[in-house]
This record gives C-alpha cells, structure tokens and sequence, in this order.
C-alpha cells in the first residue's frame, strides 16, 4: 500500500434522490448521503463524520435508521449486485454489522427499507419486474418471508412497519396500496381496497391501525384496518398576480369512490411542464411525516402543510401553511422557491423539522416558530447553506486565502471557505458556467459562461463582472501561478491575456480536438494543454511556439499536470492508464485497472500524486510512480470526478465530481516525505468595496444614527410621559389603596368584634352538649348494665342446661356401647356355628360331585366311540351340498355387500382426500419455506465445513513449521545454556562488588554518627551563647528604655527653659520661673547619689559591654572555624557517598540487564515458567551464594532507599540549624561561604529502586 494517505474532512452537498435521505440520529445530529459516503452533520457544533459506502458502489438508493437509533441500512449497487449494509451507529468510527448480498430470488435492487419497532426485523422492497417484499431477521440474515407486491411492474415506493406491531406491514406504489401481516411464516394480506386504486407517493402511520396516504393528485386518505375513514384534497390556485393560495377542499369522513388515475407517477421536469401551463394544478404529496399533534405532507412545489387531529374524531384540519424561502441571489428569484420537497424529518423531540428538496438543498424550522406565526405561512431556513444541485464543472483555489470557487452546470458561482467550512459568497446567472479560476491573491475570477468569458470582482457581499470577451463556451481558464496572466481556451484555441490591461497578448493554435486541460509551470513561463485530439503540447508564452509536443491519436486525455521541476508531464485519458512525458516522448505508463483517470493533480512538493476515476473513487500514490497496484483508494464521489486540485501548502485535497459534491481532504505522507510548508504570512483578511458600497453603507448609517438619535429623544419624550402618567396612576392607586385599606379595617375590627361573639356562643353551645353527652352516657350505662345482667341470668341457665344435656348424652353412649358389644358376642357364636356346618356338607358334596365326574367321563367314551363313526359319514354327505350353497350365496353376498362398502367408502375417501388436499396445501408452503431455511443453512454448513478445512489445513502447516522451530530451538539450547553459565558466572563477582560497597557504607554510616554528636556537643554551645546573647540584650533594652526617658526629660526642660528665656527682660518674673524649673527637676536628696550611681553605672557598663564583647568574637572565630572544617569534612563524605551510590546504581542496572537477558533465554528455550524478572532477580542469589544469605536483608533496594532518606533528613535537620545560628545577630561566616542547596544533593542521591 501507499505511504501517502487522504483523510475525509468536510463534503459540500447532498443525494435527494436516495429513498429516505433524512435521518436524525439525536436531537443534535443529522444523516444525509453526499457523494458515496453517508455524512452524520452536528448542527450546533458544524463537525462532520463520515460513514464510508461499499468498496466499487455504484449508486446508493435507501436509506432506513432503527426506532432505537442503534442501526442503519443503506441499500446500494456494488458491481451490478444489490447490496443491504447495516452499520452500528453507536460505534466510533460506526463499523459494518451485517452485509446482505446472497439472495435467493432474483432482484436488480432494493428501493425502500425500513426497520421493525424492536430493530430485529427488516423490510426491503425490490423494483421491477420482481417487486417482491422482503422480510428479514438481518441479525441471522435470515429471510422469514417474501411476496411479489404487484404484478402490473408498477413502481412501489415506500415500505413501512407499524410503529408498536411487528407483524404489521404497508406497501404503497402506483397503483399499490396493501396491508400485510406478517403469520405463520408468511406475509398475507390483511385486507382488500375499496374504489379504484391511484398513485400512491407516500404514507405514514398516525396510531397503530391508521395510515395517512398522499397522491400525485394532491389527495390525503385515511385509513383504518385498510378501511377509509377520511379523505381531503390539496388545491394549489394561481392567480395572475403570483401568488399561491393552498385551499383544503373536498373533506368527508364516509367513504369516497376515487376518481380514476390518468397516468403514473410523472417526472420532475413532467411536472413542471405541466404547472407552467395551467393556472390550476394538483400539488403532488412525495413526503409525508407524522408528529404527535398530527402529520406534516409536503403540498406542492416549496410548501408544507401541518394537519392537527380535531377532537375524537377521525378528522384532520389544516393548522399551518410553511414555504421555502424566496432566494435573492436566484437568477430568477420568483421560482427559486418552486423546488419538490421529497423528504420531511422531525427531530426525536419533535422540535425542528428538516426537509430535502428536488435541487439537492437542506432546510430546518422551530417549530415553535410555526406556532407564533398562525396568521401568516412560515418559511424554512437553509440547514447549513445553498449546495449545488448539478454536476460541478469548475474547480479552483488562491494562495493569499483559503478559498475556494466553484461553478456549476446549476447556472451558479459559489466561494466556499476551506478553513470555516461555510459559503462565503453564492450567485446565480442566466448562462451556465463551464470553467473557473480565481486569482492568487483571491480578489478575482475568471468564468467562462456559456456566452461570454467574464473577469470579475469578489466583492464582501457580491460578485461583479468589470470585464467580458467575446470567448464562448469556454471549457477550461486558469490564471498564473503569479497571477499576471490568464489564459482561457475557446474551442482548440488558447487565448492568453494580461491582468494588467486586460488584453489578448497570444493565441495559441495548434489542438486540432476540443481542449479539456491546461496548466501553468511552477515560472509561467510555460503553458501545457491536452485535447480530445490525443495530443499534449508545451507551450513557450516568450514566443508563442510549441517546445514539445507528444500526440497518440488513439487517446483522448481528460487532464493535463506537470512536475513542479516542469520536467515531466503527467497525463491521463481514455486509454485506462497515466503517462509520464518528457522531451516529447512517453517515459512510462502505469496501468489504471480497468477504469479511466478523469483528473490527476501533484503536490508542490512532488511527492504526492492523486488521480480520479471514472467510478468516483479518489486514488493516493507516492511519487516516483509504482508499476505494481500501490496506491490507496478511497470512495469519494457518486459520479465520475471532474476536477481535483491539492492547495498551495499541500495540506489539503479538493475534488469535484458530477454528484455535485465538493469533497475536502486531508492529506499527508506517512513516510514524512511530504514536509509541512511554514506560511510565512498568514491568510489575508482584506475584502474588496466599492466606492459606491461605501458611500451607500456611509449615507446608510449616518441615515441610521440620525435615526437612533431621534427615536432617542422620542423615547425620552415618550418615557418622561408615561413616568407622568405612571406617577398619577401610581398616586391615584395609593390613594384608592389607602381609602380600602381603612375600609378593610373597619370590616376586620367588625368580624373580630362578631368572631368574639361566636367564640362566646360557640363555648357556650360546647357546654350544653357536654352537659348533654354526660347525662346520656350515664343513662346509657345504667340501661346497659341492666341488660348485661340479664343476659348473666341467662348465660348461667344455659350453662346448666348444657351440663345435664351432656351426662344424659354420655350414659346413653355407655349403654350403646354395652349393648353393642354383647351383640357382637352373640352374631359372631351363630355365624361360626353356621360356618362349620356349611364346611362339612361343602365336602360332602365335593366327595360326590368327583365320583359323578368319574362315571360320566367313562360313559362319555364309550359315547363318543359309538357316534363318531355315523357322525363322520353324514358330515361328509351334508358338507359337500352345503359347501356348495354356501360358497355360491356367500359369493353373492360378498358381491352385494363390497359393492356396498365401496360406495360408501369412497364417498368418504373423498370427503378426507377434499381435507387432506387442503391441509397439505398449507403443509406444502410451510414445508417450502423450511426447505429453503434448511438449504440455506446446509450451505451455510458446506461453508463452514469448507472454511473450517482450510483452517485445519493451516493449523497442520502451523504445527508443522512449529515442530521445525522447535527442533532447531533444541540445536541451540546446548549453547544457550553454557552462555546462561557465563553469565551466571560474570554475576557473582559483581555480587561480590556490592557487598564490599555495603560495608563501606556501614563505614560511613558509623562516620556519619560521629559527625551527629559533635554536631549535638555544638548545638550545646550555641544554646549557651545564645542564653547570654539574649540576657545582654534584655540589659540593652533596659538602657536604651532608660536613655528614651531621659531624653524625653531633657525635651520638656528644654521647651520650659525656652517658654523662660520669653521673660529675660523681666527678671521677676524670670526667677520665678527659674525657681519653679528647680522645684520640678531637681530633688537635693537624690543629687549626690544620682552622681555617684552614674559613673558607677558607667563603669561597669563599659566593663561588661568589654568583656561580652571579647567573648563573643572568639566565640565567632571558633564557630567559623568549626563550621569551615565540618563543611569541608561533609563535602567530602557526601561526594565519596555519591559516586559510590551512583557505581551502586550502575552495578544494579547490569545485574538487571544480564538476569533479563538469562529470563528471555530460558524462556525462549521453554526451560523455565514466565515469572517476572524481579522474582528472578530475588531468587537468584540466594541459590548462586548461599554464604552471602545471613548477611543480605531482604529487600536491598529498599533498604539502600532508606539509607539514603535517613541521610537526607539529617542534612535538612543540620541545615536548619546552621540557618538559625546564621540569623542571630551579628553572627555571620566571615568566608560568607555555603553549603550546596539540598535539592541539587537531592538530585545527586537519587536511585531508581524499580
């Protein structure tokens, strides 16, 4: 296969003529047929997923998705065969669940499908002349039953289930109208049509037994169990001013004689022939769906109806009226909107209803939008955008955007954005378009019409034409690669013109065929084209002259590409391969496989190729071409593909075919060959306006902005009158609420003064029941205990009675009893008296009975001897005449009597061979039926059988290949288990290496605890210092508290000698100041002694302050010097610690390698079980060293793990102690320097323990 891979992105289009093209699989996601694909669409969020078709398909016909929305059958024509796929939607990417492709009864293709309501069953109907139903249990692939539908070769369109009956089934077709149910393995008909049967479009079923069915005469029926219950007719009128009236005419709920159907189903282009004729003209009913309110049909050309069921009748009314939207950018806007709706689709909430029509568009509505809309008709909106609905003709791209145009045989240009997936700019014209191309820079385009070759703008709304040559009908344009030029061909005549002064600066002649290709060099300085003539030429624009040339008249090529070295010449044509020219030679051509290459295109990096087909398929292939079948093949197009173009960075493929789908892919190259190109500009954002759109659009919002201005100041106007009116309203309501407000007081003070007078009678009342109930209550108490003593009274007679009933009942049982018993006694004494009597004269009699027996045998023999001789002779007398009589009257009789039971006989006989004939009739078919169950499972089994075979066959050759293997595994076992000797061997010394390297660390841990308590000695010392620190601090503190008094002190006497130095011309006043400041500072007790304490303090202050001074710098020598050495010292330590871990590490690593190594071996060798190699890893010293087993713990990676975590937490603890004593003040390391930072350590101590 190809290295060079296309991936699906987006399709621009739509198949209306596939049965059913509208499916909703949830409330947010649609399913449509475009091209060869089925496309699930999310209309919120615009993604697109495709469900690819069956490989070589011909044409997709029908679409169904199951009441659970689990499945979908597509109906389609691979080769000539019909196909049914049912694919599992619920899967990502959606896969095939069954295929259906081997029938037993002849078909051409299946037309209608449709899904049971459990999803178990299918229903597909074929066309003509077969027109056989179809009912199948698709999960077995098993056919449960199959009848012929009609037999008029009429067309049957639609199939359906009863939506809560499995059994239930409706076919309707022109002049087809029949209900089946589905017993005892056939499909019989339920019930016979009254009246004259028409041409049924459509039905759908509104309850389980009621159908609604639409005519081509715009007549809608309702039956019921087949019986019709109501009928209405659609009427579109056309008055002379345009517009369309539907009126309901003609409504009854009896049944109505139909009248007779003239012709069958007509054309799309009958019908509108036939419009366009007559003012009055029936709406055909293609579509009809059915909703919870009522059902929905489509009435004519853009027009929907919706029918609600009134009441509990059987009767349906027109409720509202929805039209297809009137297209402006339609040549002819007034019959934009006349396109057939052939499919209608609500969602599962019955929210939005989506519709098909005849021109390959997609249109949605609210239906709640349908209900604010009552007085006028609604109108659809466009799904996802305006889709061509003819083949395309004209596919073309731009650098500076991501653009795309095409042109159709529909009369339209569209611009679609590659990038957004949406239709930027769209417009039809009178003419049809043949060819376009679109300008590097995505400003302009060039069309060749039908009439005229335009240049034109692509302005931000529209598209206008500046330019227009007299070119008809030309088939192929294309502007440069550098966009200066263009070139457009006009029959076998290329036309070449500037972009500058819009001249014809060359014809080139030379094609003595139609032109079908022409394309640019990578400079423009060349041009190649390719005709019907089977020539390709290359063309020099300097001089206007063929360079090379290359003609087989035997071909004629579709397209035209070159290399992007403009080396070789890459055609394809009608010869069913791809030729490689150069130097007007052919260097090569590869095959195509029985199809023909319509379109090829090449990457600019000149590693990719693609080409299409005639059957619409898309093929990837590397470049230098393969000669052997190496290439990818997609499904892609329902037609033959027209155009094919790959964008300026090569990322992405666009094809065209004659569906009328624009298909765009991603392409890219698996063996990374095919190198992303790096834009270095970005796409353009710059749209082209014309002066005049400006000066509109400015006119327009200054027009706008006056507009807002004044309906701002009659807004204001108008709200500053209703606050007017609003605050007289809001003073009259006050007032009203204030006078009902005190009214409604007085009415509560009023029912709370009458609520107190019923409280007062209603406990009064209360009383007088109470009263009331006791004193009944008392009477009914004594009354009661009266009667309870009567009733004792009574109880106790009873009772006595009872007692003497009894001892009467039990003396005469005693004297039964007695009485019994000696009866008893008696009747047994007689009857055994009387039984010994019987006994003797019963032997008596036998004794003489045997002596009578005796004589009577010998009187007997004597008898017989006697009478036997005579009886011999008169029996031979008599016998023979009797024998003679009796043979004779025996033969009549038996005559008479057969003759007799023959008649009767065979009356009944065949009164039984009428039944028997009748029962194995029936008999017969269900014998058919499981025949043909049984000869499909037969070869179901031969199959199997066959299939089965052929994996035993395998299976021996793979046993046989295995015993090979084996034997030649057994020949290498000798030398892989001396290597697993060496193996073992080289490990022991490196065991030996990790158990030195184990003591050494053991040294280094006693180390380590050495360091653990000088390190606790100097955390003593520091605490020490840190006490004394802290006591000179608490005597600085209480100086300094001393100093801010004594400060303080002298800042008031300060300001009291300033306030007496005011009165210095005053002396009297002045000693009496001076006198009052020595009355307030200064006491004579305390003089003498304040001197004295102050230079005493003084003195012992400095001493102090001296000798705390002393200490605490030799206190700071020894602790720098101390800390240098210890760092220097665990440097050292943690470096030696570090490289031995990291040879540990290393050591471990190897060890794990070599033991893996040996498990692969003996696993190969199947000498040991597959067990993990840690376990290998665990077992194996203690079987290689067992001298080493008391020393080795259980777990070294773990313990070595623990180690060094210890270590790590040590160095933490340490660290922060270093900090603290770096934060006291004044206490610094005079080098300044530090340890290194814990998460590089870290980072050094790390080891994989895995």
């Amino acid at each position: 296969m190809s290295s060079v891979v296309a991936q699906s992105l987006h399709v621009f289009g739509l198949r209306s003529r596939v049965a059913n093209n509208i499916l909703y699989f949830d409330e947010q996601i649609i399913i449509f047929p475009s091209g060869n694909y089925c496309v699930k669409y999310n209309v919120d969020q615009k993604w697109q997923k495709f469900i690819p078709g069956s490989d070589r398909s011909q044409a997709m016909l029908a679409l169904s998705i199951s009441p659970n929305r689990r499945y979908l059958a597509i109906s389609e024509t691979v080769q000539e065969k019909p196909v049914i796929t049912i694919y599992e939607l619920s899967s990502v990417p959606c896969r095939k669940r069954r295929v259906l492709n081997n029938f037993d009864f002849q078909v051409q293709k299946f037309i209608s499908l449709a899904f049971s309501p459990d999803s178990k069953y299918l229903l597909a109907q074929t066309s003509p002349p077969e027109s056989n139903l179809v009912y199948w249990l698709w999960e077995k692939q098993k056919v449960m039953a199959i009848i012929r539908t009609d037999t008029q070769n009429n067309p049957v369109y639609q199939v359906s289930f009863s939506p809560q009956d499995n059994t239930q089934v409706c076919v309707t077709g022109n002049g087809v109208f029949k209900l089946l149910r589905f017993t005892e393995g056939t499909l019989k008909q339920a019930s016979f049509q009254r009246g004259e049967l028409q041409n049924y479009l459509a039905h759908t079923w509104v309850a389980n037994d009621r159908i609604i069915v639409g005519t081509d005469t715009g007549k809608l029926f309702l039956f019921e169990s087949g019986e019709q219950r109501w009928e209405t007719s659609i009427m579109v009128k056309e008055p002379t001013l345009g517009s369309k009236s539907l009126d309901v005419i003609q409504e009854s709920e009896s049944l109505i004689e139909f009248p007779p159907v003239s012709s069958p189903l007509p054309s799309y282009e009958q019908m509108v022939a036939a419009s366009s004729h007559s003012q009055m003209s029936m709406p055909q009913v293609f579509a009809i769906a059915a909703y919870s309110k009522g059902f929905a049909c489509s009435a004519g050309p853009g027009r929907v109806l919706l029918f609600e069921k009134m009441g509990e009748k059987d009767v349906y009314r027109e409720s509202r009226e929805i039209r297809l939207p009137v297209d402006p950018q339609s040549s002819d806007p007034s019959q934009s909107d006349k396109q057939d709706i052939l499919c209608l689709c609500f969602s599962p909430s019955e929210e939005t209803l989506v519709v098909s029509t005849s021109k390959n568009q997609l249109y949605s509505i609210t239906m709640s939008l349908t209900e604010i809309s009552k007085g006028e008709a609604a109108h659809f909106e466009y799904l996802m955008y305006p889709l061509h609905s003819a083949p395309i003709t004209g596919l073309a791209t731009c650098i500076r955007k991501p653009l795309i145009a095409t042109c159709s045989l529909d009369r339209s240009i569209r611009i679609w954005n590659y990038e957004t997936n949406t239709l930027e700019l769209y417009k039809e014209y009178q003419e049809e378009a043949y060819s376009i191309s679109l300008h590097p820079s995505g400003h302009f385009i060039v069309v060749g019409f039908a009439d005229k070759l335009r240049l034109m703008n692509l302005l931000v709304d529209d598209i206008r034409s500046f330019k227009e040559y007299s070119v008809r009908g030309s088939r192929e344009c294309s502007f440069s690669n550098g966009g200066h030029l263009f070139a457009a061909v006009n029959g076998n005549v290329i036309h070449i013109y500037t972009t500058t002064n819009l001249e014809n600066i060359l014809s080139l002649k030379g094609h003595t065929g139609k032109i079908r290709s022409i394309v640019w060099n990578a400079d423009d300085s060349k041009l190649i084209s390719g005709g019907t003539d089977g020539a390709v030429y290359e063309w020099n624009l300097s001089t206007g002259k063929r360079e090379t040339e290359c003609v087989l008249k035997s071909c004629s090529y579709n397209c035209v590409t070159i290399s992007p070295d403009a080396k070789i010449i890459f055609a394809v044509g009608t010869d069913y391969t791809l030729k490689e020219i150069a130097d007007s030679s052919i260097l090569r051509e590869i095959p195509a496989f029985d199809v023909t290459y319509t379109a090829i295109a090449i990457s600019h990096s000149g590693r990719m190729m693609f080409v299409g087909t005639s059957v619409g398929t898309i093929r990837a292939m590397r470049y230098p071409l393969p000669l052997q079948k190496e290439f990818n093949e997609y499904q892609a197009h329902a037609g033959p593909v027209t155009k094919m173009l790959l964008t300026f960075d090569d990322q992405f493929l666009l094809t065209t075919a004659e569906d009328g789908c624009l298909f765009t892919w991603k392409v890219f190259d698996k063996d990374g060959r095919g190198i992303k190109r790096e834009r270095e500009v970005g796409f353009a954002e710059e749209v082209l306006v014309t002066k005049a759109d400006m000066e509109e659009k400015a006119q327009v919002m200054l027009e706008l902005k006056t507009r807002v201005e004044e309906l701002k100041m009659e807004n204001e106007y108008q709200l500053r009158l209703k606050d007017m009116n609003y605050s007289e309203k809001i003073k009259d309501l006050t007032d009203k609420f204030v006078q009902e407000m005190e009214s409604l007081k007085t009415k509560n003070q009023v029912l709370i003064t009458e609520k107190e007078k019923q409280d007062i009678s209603h406990r009064e009342h209360v009383e007088e029941l109470l009263d009331k109930q006791s004193r009944e209550l008392q009477d009914l108490e004594s009354c009661n205990n009266q009667k309870l003593l009567l009733e004792y009274e009574k109880y106790q007679e009873l009772q006595l009675k009872s007692q003497r009933m009894q001892e009467e009942y039990e003396k005469q049982l005693r004297d039964n009893d007695e009485t019994k018993s000696q009866a008893l006694e008696e009747l047994t004494e007689f009857y055994e008296a009387k039984l010994q009597e019987k006994t003797t004269l019963l032997e008596e009699a036998q004794e003489d009975v045997r002596q009578q027996l005796r004589e009577f045998e010998e009187t007997k023999k004597q008898i017989e001897e006697d009478e036997d001789q005579e009886i011999q002779d008169i029996k031979t007398k008599y016998e023979k005449k009797l024998r003679d009589e009796k043979e004779s009257n025996l033969r009549l009789k038996g005559e008479t009597g057969i003759m007799k039971k023959k008649f009767s006989s065979l009356q009944k006989e065949i009164e039984e061979r009428t039944n028997d004939i009748k029962t194995l009739k029936g008999e017969q078919v269900k014998l058919q039926g499981v025949i043909k169950s049984l000869e499909k499972d037969i070869q179901g089994f031969k199959r199997e059988i066959q299939e089965r075979d052929e994996t035993i066959q395998d299976k021996e050759k793979q046993i046989y290949d295995l015993k090979k293997k084996n034997q030649e595994l057994e020949k290498f076992k000798f030398v892989l288990d001396y290597k697993i000797k060496e193996l073992k061997k080289q490990i022991e010394p490196r065991e030996n290496e990790i158990r030195v390297m184990k003591e050494q660390i053991q040294e280094m841990e006693a180390e380590l605890q050495h360091f653990h308590k000088q390190n606790t000695q100097l955390e003593l010392n520091i605490a020490e210092l840190w006490q004394k620190l802290r006591a000179t601090n608490q005597e600085m503190r209480r100086e300094r508290q001393k100093e801010r008094d004594l400060e303080a002190l002298v800042r008031r006497f300060k300001t009291d000698l300033h306030d007496c130095v005011a009165y210095i011309q005053e002396p009297r006043l002045l000693k009496e100041k001076v006198r009052g400041l020595f009355e307030k500072y200064v006491q004579r007790a305390d003089m003498v002694e304040i001197a004295g304490l102050n230079t005493d303090l003084q003195q012992e202050f400095s001493r102090q302050r001296e000798h705390l001074e002393r200490n605490l710098a030799t206190l700071k020598k020894n602790v720098v010097k101390e800390g240098e050495l210890h760092r220097t010292h665990y440097v050292r330590i943690m470096q030696e610690n570090v490289s031995l871990i990291m040879e540990i590490n290393e050591l471990r690593r190897e060890l794990k390698f070599t033991r893996s190594q040996v498990y692969d071996l003996e696993a190969a060798l199947k000498l040991t079980k597959k067990v993990r190699p840690q376990e290998v890893s665990e077992a194996g010293p203690r079987k290689d060293m067992p001298s080493m087993a008391p020393t080795m713990r259980l777990n070294e990676q773990e313990e070595t793990g623990r180690i060094i975590e210890m270590q790590r937490l040590e160095i933490q603890r340490l660290r922060d102690q270093i900090q603290e004593q770096e934060q006291v003040t004044g206490f610094h390391t005079l080098t300044g320097a530090r340890l290194p930072s814990l998460s590089n350590s870290e980072a050094d101590f790390e080891v994989k323990t895995n």
